[in-house]
């Protein structure tokens, strides 16, 4: 028997089962004397990590969620949210205590034998391949612009980083490639606190352009952004409740904008003394900080354009303000953390991949070489090739992110808890997997209908 860093006490078959994991799994505590463990990532790269895997591309259509569900409305849905996947972590964290397993995939095969570590690792490798294609595909598309945009207008175009092709493969190269390669996630978290500094530089944007702009806007610029011709005083009033066929949509983006679950359990392996509690604290101030910057770019964007918001905050922006350098910035700012974040995302598919591949056995270079180059290439090849990635993994990424951020965490803690069923913990863990499968159920037919729309 040992004992964890919450006083419980732990079986050593526990462990036994925290070792049969895969190639790159660390045990949390109780390690025995003769293997001392070595000093992990600090509370504060825990945190500035999870951040990283929370935060992206997405905090630019919440402003346009605000404006289909008016303030009050978006205010509650994101307190609900973020506290939902908060609880979730929570069950998580909760049963790796219990277990003293720390691998999702392990989760899930404790929970439903071989074929919940297969479904566990199967969902982590679409998922987090879909996100890095798609983050790899905004770069591939954005990036020449953004670059194009400090230079004179006069400048003669053919020039190779007016190629987007060629700028993927030079970042993937010379910025994703060698942060993928590194060993644990903890060394990642420089990387990921840049990363959240540009996401707060692109708040105080937000917040320092709302006086910039005037309302109503002027009829030119409302006509380029096809909304309506003629602004008026009434436009410039906010909105605390919006209901319309567009706010459908709001869930869904709220939902994905808080997944991080893929991440949370390697971070919390590799943490320095690491608890159930101290997590819990990571957790909590990584959601809470996710939360703040959210709320504060989404109102600034709503009350900046109102109903003219755009679903990408930024082209509104670029449509008022063309050539403005603080948005020229603040572009190049979102995609330099958008790529930082896909290292992040890597690290928890190759987990994936060894949990399901490799087996038995202590960490091999050249299977963590292999894997890393194999699911890079993989990357790289959707984003060039595919037209539109969202179209490809827009319904099986939406189920298999659902999945990870409320179902499979409320199965696991109905299935492996001791808990009675009328317990608070069993009843929120059955609201989780209900509200997950509302979530899911709306995301697919909100791409059904888009499609429907727009073929």
């Amino acid at each position: 028997m040992s004992i964890n860093g919450e006083g419980t006490t732990v079986h050593s078959d526990h462990w036994a089962a925290a070792d049969d994991m895969g190639c790159e799994t660390n045990p949390l505590l109780g390690n025995r004397a003769e293997e001392p463990r070595a000093k992990g990532a600090s509370f504060t790269s825990s945190v500035f990590n999870l951040m990283n895997a929370i935060m992206g591309s997405g905090i630019l259509g919440l402003a346009y969620a605000m404006a289909n569900t008016g303030i009050v409305g978006f205010c509650i849905l994101l307190l609900l949210v973020s506290s939902l996947a908060a609880y979730s972590i929570h069950l998580l964290l909760k049963l790796c205590d219990q277990t003293g397993i720390t691998s999702y995939e392990d989760l899930g095969g404790r929970a439903l034998q071989k074929p919940g570590k297969v479904l566990v690792g199967v969902s982590i490798l679409i998922q987090n391949i879909g996100a890095m294609s798609s983050y790899m595909f905004i770069l591939k598309t954005e990036l020449p612009a953004a670059i194009a945009s400090f230079l004179s207008p006069e400048t003669s175009g053919g020039a190779w980083y007016e190629d987007g092709k060629t700028l993927l493969i030079l970042m993937t190269v010379c910025v994703v490639l060698p942060l993928a390669l590194l060993p644990k996630i903890g060394f990642l978290g420089y990387t990921s606190s840049l990363a959240f500094l540009f996401i707060l530089f692109f708040t105080v944007v937000v917040v320092v352009k709302k006086s910039a702009i005037p309302c109503p806007l002027p009829s030119n610029v409302t006509l380029s952004i096809n909304q309506v011709s003629n602004s008026s005083e009434s436009e410039c009033t906010p909105k605390l409740f919006v209901i319309s066929s567009k706010s459908a949509y709001t869930i869904p983006t709220l939902a994905f904008s808080f997944l991080c679950h893929t991440a949370v359990l390697p971070i919390y392996s590799e943490m320095d003394r690491p608890s159930k509690k101290r997590m819990q604290n990571v957790t909590n101030v990584s959601i809470s900080l996710s939360f703040l910057l959210y709320l504060i770019s989404a109102l600034f964007g709503y009350l900046t354009f109102y109903s003219h918001v755009d679903s990408e905050l930024l082209i509104s922006y670029d449509t008022y303000l063309p050539r403005d350098v603080l948005v020229m910035a603040v572009r190049l700012a979102i995609l330099l953390a958008v790529l930082l974040t896909v290292p992040l995302i890597h690290f928890p598919a190759r987990k994936a991949m060894s949990v399901l591949f490799c087996g038995d056995g202590p960490l091999s270079w050249v299977y963590h070489i292999f894997s890393t180059l194999l699911i890079l290439t993989v990357v790289m090849l959707l984003a060039i090739l595919v037209p539109d990635i969202r179209n490809v993994f827009g319904v099986v990424g939406s189920t298999t992110s659902t999945c990870l951020l409320f179902v499979f965490p409320g199965i696991f803690y109905l299935r492996l808890s001791n808990q009675p069923l009328k317990s608070l913990e069993s009843v929120g863990a059955v609201c989780l997997l209900i509200f997950g499968l509302f979530v899911g159920l709306l995301s697919l037919c909100v791409i059904v209908v888009t499609w429907a729309q727009n073929p």
